[in-house]
């Protein structure tokens, strides 16, 4: 599903405009940016929740020349899954 197809579900179950729902989702998908980039976390209630992790450094081995390498550490975003949405997949 792409955010084009999101924008028309959420259309056809609203009756907003298009444009209303794309300037939603816009800032929706902003505020999740900007809330991980601060370190927060940003939970929906029954939903789940956008989080940042974090990877230690580590070893690990270059496959085309078989050699060690160092891999820094980094951090990502992560979402765990609210039991609300666990419940609806099953």
């Amino acid at each position: 599903m792409t955010k084009q197809d999101v924008i028309d579900a959420i259309v056809k179950q609203t009756k907003a405009t298009k444009k209303d729902v794309n300037i939603f989702l816009d800032a929706f998908m902003d505020t999740v940016k900007k809330t991980l980039k601060s370190g927060d976390k940003l939970t929906l209630t029954g939903f789940g929740t956008f989080e940042v992790r974090e990877r230690a450094a580590r070893k690990g081995i270059n496959p085309r020349t078989k050699q060690e390498i160092k891999i820094p550490a980094s951090k990502y975003p992560a979402f765990k899954p609210g039991k609300g949405l666990k419940d609806v997949i099953g």
